[in-house]
């Protein structure tokens, strides 16, 4: 094994900026700033995350790989790496009037959420097995102790849960590995489609160990059979944390489910469409069902969540087509970007109604938002009708292209499934519109500066982006893997 070289640390610059300002910033918590100003941790830790991000941003169109091949660095690396470091400061913004509101502030808040961001990161640059567990566990352990900071009886139970069932899956990632290793005597993902195209067949192991693979992954985007943490989770763990879980922990998910079936798995593709294809079928339509009967938003948008796993998947089906694969990938993660926007807006109208004991989260709540708080409820209706799909939203786009490239696949079914089940979905998010406009309240909202930016901002970007949408798809497609 060679030295570490310059071209190895670039590789991951993003990444090590995002890990040592963490470390400088937690050194920083305990000894230099006093504790009635934590405001100011989550100020430096957006100042770290705006570091990392205007690197990714200068990688652009660069390619390599460092490290004796285990981490990568291309348009598909990149475009992860911006949105999850978009995703980040949107987080912050987010938490902080809340953590003081809600009476939690705590510096270790910030830290833990760049520690979380960072095994995001490294998951969507991971080349190799062993480095797509650690990053793994490093996006999830932080993510558990943050669900359970606000150290009250929900938000400890749905750490403790998250915990729990998050190493379950995490045992079939280990497994998984082992499995593919035996069959290929490698952990490294070029070299297992190496040994795949050389061989011309996939034996049992390697196809055991893809599957238990692929229910790691499947867990930590919250798909059907493995989403029943989700609704529990999203509910008990803090609004922004929930926030942060929904768009961060679903697009490093995808993007190493995308990476490492495509990269290393395209010869097993006969093997698992059925299964990829009855995954997003079942995911679309249990999330979507489950969520009409909901009353608390934090539930409801939890099953969305699913639903939306489900048609992100639909994107991933023919990943071994090569024909189609290139265009549906490429449509997958414009959905992530198209759903990150509107996630953030969305739980960002939820925390401005949010109060303290749980109060102000059932959807009656929301009645009379419209008389009281027009313009917040213009950005939630914007952000329901992207939710559904509906024009002129990113929302409505991201459906289309993802519906496209299930027919371009060979797979009306699922792309009339998906139809259908995005007609179901109108109805609970359009309950809460009903709400808003058409039913008498008197709801009281958090003003935070940083708050209303984000929610402004998100709805802005929503129908902005749904008429220049081929921009947003162009760099989605260069970024696709070759």
């Amino acid at each position: 094994m060679t030295p570490p070289t310059y071209t190895d640390f670039y590789t991951l610059t993003p990444y090590l900026i995002l890990t040592v300002w963490a470390t400088l910033l937690l050194l920083a918590d305990a000894f230099l700033i006093p504790s009635n100003r934590r405001g100011i941790t989550a100020v430096l830790a957006a100042m770290g995350i705006a570091a990392a991000l205007g690197f990714s941003i200068t990688q652009v169109g660069m390619e390599g790989s460092g490290f004796n091949d285990m981490v990568a660095l291309d348009g598909f690396s990149t475009f992860a790496n911006i949105l999850l470091l978009a995703s980040g400061l949107f987080s912050v913004a987010l938490a902080y009037g809340y953590v003081k509101r809600m009476g939690f502030e705590r510096g270790e808040y910030y830290t833990l959420l760049l520690f979380s961001l960072t095994g995001m990161m490294l998951m969507a640059q991971a080349h190799d097995l062993i480095i797509v567990f650690l990053a793994l566990e490093l996006l999830s352990i932080p993510l558990y102790v943050l669900a359970a900071i606000a150290r009250k009886v929900a938000s400890e139970e749905s750490g403790v849960k998250y915990f729990l069932l998050g190493a379950f899956a995490s045992g079939f990632v280990v497994y998984g590995t082992a499995l593919i290793f035996g069959a290929t005597g490698s952990t490294n993902l070029a070299d297992i489609f190496a040994h795949t195209a050389s061989s011309g067949t996939s034996s049992l192991i390697l196809t055991i160990g893809a599957a238990f693979l692929l229910v790691g992954f499947a867990f930590k985007v919250a798909a059907v059979p493995f989403h029943m943490w989700t609704p529990d989770v999203y509910q008990g763990a803090p609004t922004p944390v929930t926030a942060f879980m929904a768009a961060g922990a679903k697009i490093a998910g995808f993007v190493a489910l995308f990476r490492v079936f495509v990269s290393a798995f395209p010869a097993l593709a006969p093997n698992l469409t059925d299964i990829l294809w009855a995954l997003s079928a079942v995911t679309m339509i249990v999330g979507n069902v489950i969520a009409v009967s909901q009353t608390n938003i934090k539930r409801m948008l939890a099953y969305s969540a699913i639903a939306h796993a489900g048609y992100i998947l639909m994107a991933f089906v023919p990943y071994g087509n090569e024909r189609v694969a290139p265009t549906a990938i490429a449509a997958g993660l414009f959905y992530l970007a198209a759903y990150a926007i509107g996630n953030f807006g969305t739980w960002g109208a939820v925390i401005a109604l949010e109060k303290a004991e749980g109060r102000g989260l059932e959807i009656g709540d929301y009645a009379g938002l419209a008389k009281k708080h027009p313009i917040l409820a213009l950005a939630m209706t914007v952000f329901m009708l992207s939710l559904i799909g509906f024009p002129p939203t990113i929302g409505m786009v991201g459906k289309f292209y993802l519906f496209r490239s299930a027919l371009e696949g060979g797979f009306p079914g699922l792309a009339l499934i998906g139809v259908i089940t995005s007609l179901i979905s109108a109805f609970y998010y359009l309950r809460v519109v009903v709400n808003m406009y058409m039913k008498e309240g008197d709801p009281e909202v958090g003003r935070e500066p940083w708050l209303d930016f984000t929610i402004v901002s998100t709805a802005a970007a929503t129908v902005v982006l749904s008429f220049v949408p081929q921009v947003l798809f162009a760099l989605a497609y260069t970024a696709v893997l070759k």
